[in-house]
């Protein structure tokens, strides 16, 4: 049986012709997906590009010295003993649905070479910026290993949102299939946006602007809705063999083009998730994985006022483009922790009343996180021995922390989880064996993962 993703996601080729959409369907086999046995169906990994404070968010240390302590005091929370930072009250309220991971350990201080080594489980040192655009022989995104390992169904396997990680046209190593083959890239935008691109969103939506069109404008639906016109000429559907019958029934999919209208939600839902592209990427998430997606990875940028991309978690604070902020102004501006805590909290809930959290795993994670000792321009530097990540639904039990740091947040002080480990730890909820092999395009079986899920937090 054909893989049902390889239309969807060349849709998320800018400038993709009809006739490469069915030679791709023709071209490639699918291989055969192993007996799930995890409790989830689905992943939503939220990305926090950039690498957010662990000591001014999830891992507060108030007995540190002047320097080093956080300007932020510690809340308490719906769990006793699990503090966060007060400018989290939202979070505070869902605290018994999250496990934090606060051991999280690798040695990287350096973006490139951290997006790839959490994304795919392997390390490359060599990518520097420029120097790091995605290559067909690199190791595949974690989302297309589970593209590779998932049964065909409808909707994609694997899906990007609002676009993948990367800037000034450079879209970084680890974020698509690698040698896996573009049946099993994620479907997304086709590259990072250039510095000289108009932005392609508004941070804050105009009151008569739907929200739908969010998404719509230079994004997925866009890219269904055109494919769609186009297939439905009387000259363009000609003469269609069985592949390209086929491409244009995904392409044409009434359950996918639906998931991709926000439109269709509550207003009141929309106002809560919140109605910037932060809360709608969130919303979105749900959405798809409700349609059946297996795993989608919500990445978190911005475009500053000059048009170019920010990793607005990357808080050293004083950058131009942000008005010189400092590190503390970035995390209470309206691109850092005030969406996140609207958004993530509000994802959390939808799920849970919706009956969907324990079958979907929320994953929230950077690339990595910052130093103890706070800088001149009142924020911290790039720190990869020790940050934390948050998980969420998908048999994971909320409500408790999982490692610790040592006293400044520098080290792990028990129980390290590497990169490797995450990724473990994803594919076990999601059924797949950690050492479940996939074939390298020169034949080689490749192990998937190399670490050990924390079955602990299950």
């Amino acid at each position: 049986m054909l893989n049902r993703r390889d239309a969807m996601v060349r849709l998320g080729q800018a400038g993709l012709g009809a006739v490469t959409l069915p030679s791709i369907l023709a071209a490639e086999s699918t291989q055969l997906a192993p007996q799930r046995r995890g409790r989830a169906k689905a992943c939503i990994l939220l990305y926090l590009w950039g690498g957010p404070p662990q000591q001014d968010m999830w891992d507060m240390k108030p007995h540190t010295p002047e320097g080093i302590r956080s300007h932020f005091a510690p809340m308490r929370t719906v769990v006793p003993g699990i503090d966060i930072c007060d400018q989290m009250p939202l979070l505070a309220q869902c605290t018994d649905k999250v496990a934090f991971i606060r051991s999280m350990s690798h040695i990287s201080n350096v973006h490139e070479p951290s997006v790839y080594h959490t994304l795919t489980g392997k390390q490359n040192p060599t990518l520097i910026s420029p120097r790091n655009m995605r290559r067909r022989s690199e190791f595949p995104f974690v989302g297309s290993v589970v593209s590779a390992l998932s049964p065909p169904q409808p909707m994609p396997a694997c899906v990007t949102i609002p676009r993948p990680i990367g800037h000034d046209g450079v879209t970084y190593a680890g974020t698509y299939a690698g040698w896996l083959g573009p049946r099993h890239d994620p479907l997304e935008l086709k590259e990072a946006p250039n510095s000289n691109d108009r932005p392609t969103h508004s941070l804050d939506l105009a009151p008569e602007l739907s929200t739908s069109r969010l998404a719509a404008r230079r994004g997925l639906l866009s890219m269904l809705e055109e494919q769609d016109r186009f297939l439905q000429q009387s000259r363009a559907t000609e003469g269609l063999s069985g592949f390209h019958e086929q491409a244009y029934r995904m392409i044409s999919s009434p359950a996918a083009r639906r998931a991709f209208s926000l439109e269709q939600e509550p207003a009141a839902l929309r106002d809560r998730y919140g109605r910037n592209e932060y809360g709608e990427s969130f919303l979105l998430a749900r959405r798809l994985v409700e349609s059946g997606v297996r795993l989608v990875s919500v990445i978190w940028m911005y475009f500053m006022p000059n048009g170019r991309i920010a990793n607005v978690w990357d808080t050293h604070g004083g950058t131009a483009g942000l008005d010189n902020a400092t590190g503390y102004e970035m995390l209470k501006a309206k691109y850092c922790i005030p969406p996140l805590d609207r958004a993530y909290s509000a994802l959390l809930e939808d799920l849970h009343v919706r009956g969907l959290l324990d079958e979907t795993l929320v994953v929230t994670m950077g690339e990595f996180g910052r130093t103890p000792r706070i800088n001149p321009t009142q924020g911290r530097e790039h720190w990869g021995p020790c940050y934390t990540a948050l998980l969420a639904g998908g048999g994971v039990r909320g409500g408790q922390v999982y490692g610790s740091s040592d006293a400044q947040g520098a080290y792990p002080r028990d129980n390290p989880v590497s990169p490797e480990d995450m990724l473990a730890t994803i594919y076990h909820a999601l059924g797949i064996a950690p050492d479940t092999e996939i074939h390298h395009r020169d034949g080689r079986p490749i192990r998937i993962c190399d670490g050990q899920p924390v079955t602990a937090l299950f």
